[in-house]
C-alpha cells in the first residue's frame, strides 16, 4: 500500500514540474519550439486544455489557469491517497 503511495506522489511530482517548466517556457518563445518544449506540450497540453475552456486569461494576456491545474492535480493525487487507504485501510 506505501508503495502505491509514493508512485502517486513520484507522478504527482514529475507532472507539476512537467507543468511549470512548460509555463516557464512559455516566456521563452525559442525554447518552447525546440524538441523539448514540443514533447513537453505534447504532455501537459492535454490536461490544461480543459481549464482554459473554462478560465479565460485575465486582461486577455494573464493566463492563470496553469495555477489551477496544478493544484487540481495536487487535489487529485491526495483523493487518490484518501481513496486507497480508505479501501485498503492502511
Amino acid at each position: 500500500m506505501e508503495q502505491i503511495e509514493y508512485y502517486i506522489s513520484i507522478l504527482y511530482r514529475i507532472y507539476s514540474y512537467m507543468i511549470i517548466i512548460y509555463v516557464l517556457m512559455s516566456w521563452l518563445p525559442a525554447v518552447r519550439e525546440s524538441f523539448v518544449g514540443e514533447l513537453l506540450g505534447k504532455l501537459v497540453e492535454p490536461y490544461l486544455k480543459p481549464f482554459r475552456r473554462l478560465i479565460p486569461p485575465i486582461g486577455g494576456m494573464l493566463d492563470i489557469s496553469p495555477i489551477i491545474a496544478y493544484f487540481a492535480l495536487g487535489f487529485v493525487a491526495q483523493g487518490l491517497i484518501a481513496v486507497l487507504r480508505f479501501l485498503f485501510g492502511a
